[in-house]
């Protein structure tokens, strides 16, 4: 992106601003570090928003930024291929339209494109990929922050294409004229000539290209660190220096979460791993096959067939031959998915051949003690895998063994094929009517993990009433269809389907939006000895929310709680609490409250104007700790436990005002608390230490503060201002409530040139 386009978003934000956008503009700053920090949860609600919301106001530059930086955190960091082509295809029609290709940013949503179609299937996007790119780089040149971007995308076209040798000429010859232009290459344009050099079978040449381009400024420097060490094991170990380049490979710890360096994380460690340098174990297989998976649900092709032919030749090294077999296959089937498969089928034919070659392993007793081998076995340190190959032959035939198989298969990831083998026992070769509930169950569960929704409804059918409605309640509930699950579960609870299909129930008609009926369904379990200690948490904040107090009183009394005895709501004062709560920008926020009763808490901590809650609301939580509370005691005494906000209960009408200056005395601000603290309006300082203001006279950086209090609604905005001038009269400095001021229409001018003056 051109240094304007930074320029453009802060005029952007001033103008959102001053428009009372402020929430917006908040928003708008935010979204770039959101897409580079990993924080898509974020993203996904942001970025969309933004760009929705910048149609309306008829500015298709906004839009096209909201648009590109959501793009970029899917197929960046999260390697999203087919399910994001059509999405990148209509970013590059919307950045050729007359009132967007003149924005700095726009060559950027070809670079997208290509990134989209690489993650599908590199080699067979390879060649669009390179006619797409040439095409927006003849209208780049090298002064523009948009070109090491494209001519990086080229370099990796190029090599997907089978042009090693042209991929190095090309991303020199950009290095060259980006010198020429007076400015450094990008990092990743480094990273790019290095891994073309490697490609090209020159790991001297690569290993000094990474090492040239270690100081240049990469566009991603959250993801610098761990992608450079990854590249730097991989050219490492083609060098043969096996320690250093094991020494050098990040942790899975480290690249679990960015999809993007999988497969050359995968390839790497099957280098290291064939010679001794690193551990290859049941647990990396159980990771790469959840890889897969991933990829199956983003598109990525290409992605999924080099993990299932890594995956397996690794599962031969360990002799894990029926795994090596079922990656075969899989592999095989994704073919069909790539636009260009030259080659390909003799690598899958190979992976057949070395699974053919090796030798089984050995099971460790007789085969009908199988089953009480695998039950004796230490669940900590047995090899789930071995037991999945020892099992095989039984499975199908033996009940028991069955159950332990199919089990072990759907922990390593082989849902589909523990459905196929168990629906066969259970549903094929016997009546799932005289199954039990337990064969039932799991039979049922590996069904859904499958997605073979077909054969739960068939099962269903050739169930008993009560059981068929909850295993159809089961996959309702699985796919968030709520109107059908409740719908099932109520069937199953009037034929006594028992705690699951009750809570089933229960769980469907609040996600539909009744609380007070899901609080009656769970009602029952108070008087029978059926209910668990979660049900009747469950019950509290369901009751809590309808402010069905008996029912709080009553299940808090069977958890052994000490609530004063009365009746109506429960205000008691117990304990500090931090509660999780969402901003309007995607995020969430911590605020500090007070908790009331069970399931409740009063926020205590005045919180900015566009905020759907305040200090003073009564809110319902969550009683389970979102983090665990510490054992050591001294720790514990300074330790605040966070829940989770669920809904509001009570607004508590309070309004913030905020205010800025630089920062009174220490007895000043002691009396400023005091103020404000007899008069119950709660406030907080927002600014960090580091926070200056400038002293209008000589130019000195000053302390400075702001934050926010907040009134009830008894107490009217001028009482507030009376108040504020009065106890910052003889300050130093004088501190501003700009907004407060022009409320009331007293003395906005001077607030005004307050700010002004100080820079707040």
């Amino acid at each position: 992106m051109d240094v304007d386009i930074w320029a453009w978003v802060g005029g952007t934000q001033r103008e959102l601003h001053e428009a009372g956008n402020t929430g917006l503009a908040m928003a708008l700053g935010d979204v770039p570090a959101q897409a580079l920090e990993g924080r898509f949860a974020q993203l996904d609600v942001v970025a969309p928003a933004i760009a929705q919301h910048a149609g309306s106001l008829e500015k298709p530059w906004l839009e096209f930024f909201a648009r590109y930086w959501h793009l970029l955190g899917r197929v960046g960091d999260r390697a999203m291929g087919a399910v994001a082509l059509d999405d990148a295809a209509s970013l590059v029609d919307f950045a050729q339209r007359d009132d967007v290709r003149d924005c700095p940013a726009a060559p950027g949503a070809v670079e997208l494109l290509t990134m989209t179609q690489a993650n599908a299937d590199g080699p067979g996007y390879a060649e669009i990929r390179l006619a797409a790119l040439n095409t927006a780089l003849d209208g780049v040149t090298p002064d523009s922050l948009a070109f090491p971007g494209l001519a990086t995308q080229y370099v990796a076209a190029l090599m997907d294409a089978g042009q090693a040798a042209e991929a190095v000429a090309y991303a020199e010859a950009a290095v060259e004229r980006l010198r020429g232009a007076g400015r450094e290459a990008s990092w990743e344009l480094g990273a790019a000539s290095a891994r073309a050099l490697l490609a090209a079978g020159r790991p001297e040449d690569a290993l000094t290209a990474l090492d040239a381009s270690t100081e240049f400024k990469p566009d991603d420097p959250v993801a610098k660190g761990r992608r450079e060490a990854l590249l730097r094991s991989q050219v490492l170990a083609a060098l043969g220096r096996m320690q250093e380049a094991v020494d050098a490979l990040p942790d899975l710890d480290v690249v679990g979460d960015h999809a993007r360096e999988w497969v050359e994380w995968a390839h790497t460690v099957r280098t290291l791993a064939s010679g001794g340098s690193i551990a290859n174990t049941w647990q990396l297989g159980r990771i790469l096959r959840q890889w897969m998976a991933y990829f199956e649900n983003v598109g990525g092709h290409r992605a999924r067939f080099e993990l299932a032919l890594t995956a397996g030749h690794l599962a031969v090294a360990r002799q894990g031959l029926w795994q090596a077999r079922l990656l075969a296959d899989y592999a095989e089937a994704v073919l069909a998915d790539l636009r260009v498969t030259e080659g390909l089928a003799e690598r899958v034919a190979e992976l057949r051949a070395a699974a053919d070659a090796a030798e089984e392993l050995p099971p460790p007793g007789p085969r009908d003690e199988l089953v009480a081998y695998f039950d004796a076995a230490d669940g900590r340190t047995a090899d789930p895998e071995r037991w999945v190959g020892w099992l095989w032959p039984l499975s199908g035939t033996d009940l028991e063994a069955t159950r332990r198989h199919t089990t072990t298969l759907g922990f390593l990831g082989y849902a589909p094929v523990g459905a196929d083998l168990y629906w066969k026992t259970v549903a094929e070769d016997g009546d799932p009517a005289a199954a039990g509930d337990e064969d039932l169950s799991y039979l049922t569960g590996l069904l859904i993990e499958a997605r073979q929704d077909e054969r739960v409804e068939t099962l269903a059918a050739r169930l008993p009433e009560t059981r068929s409605h909850l295993t159809l309640a089961r996959l309702h509930r699985a796919r968030e269809r709520w109107e059908e699950t409740a719908a099932e579960a109520e069937q199953a609870v009037a034929h006594d389907g028992g705690l699951e299909a009750r809570r089933l129930w229960s769980g469907a008609v609040q996600q539909i939006g009744d609380n007070a009926k899901a609080a009656e369904i769970l009602k029952p379990l108070l008087d029978s000895g059926e209910s668990e200690e979660e049900d009747v948490w469950r019950l509290i904040v369901l009751s809590t929310a309808v402010e069905d107090w008996a029912t709080v009183r009553a299940a808090g009394a069977k958890l052994g709680m000490p609530i004063e005895p009365g009746e109506g709501p429960i205000e008691e004062e117990w304990h500090l609490v931090r509660v999780i709560l969402p901003a309007p920008d995607g995020s969430q926020r911590e605020v500090l409250a007070v908790r009331t009763g069970p399931a409740t808490a009063r926020l205590a901590i005045p919180q900015p104007r566009g905020m759907e809650y305040n200090a003073g609301d009564v809110v319902v939580i969550d009683p389970r700790p979102l983090e665990p509370i510490p054992e050591n005691e001294q720790e514990r005494e300074s330790f605040v436990i966070p829940f989770a906000g669920v809904t509001m209960l009570r607004p508590g009408g309070y309004t913030s005002w905020f205010f800025d200056g630089a920062a009174p005395s220490e007895d000043e601000w002691a009396e400023f608390n005091e103020v404000l603290a007899e008069r119950g309006w709660p406030m907080w300082v927002y600014s960090e230490e580091n926070y200056r203001v400038t002293h209008p006279a000589t130019g000195e950086q000053l302390p400075g503060v702001f934050g926010w209090i907040a009134i009830p609604p008894t107490v009217r905005p001028a009482e507030l201002d009376a108040v504020l001038d009065d106890v910052t009269e003889q300050w130093s400095h004088p501190l501003a409530w700009l907004d407060l001021a022009r409320e009331v229409g007293i003395e906005a001018e001077r607030h005004e040139r307050i700010s002004k003056e100080y820079g707040l």
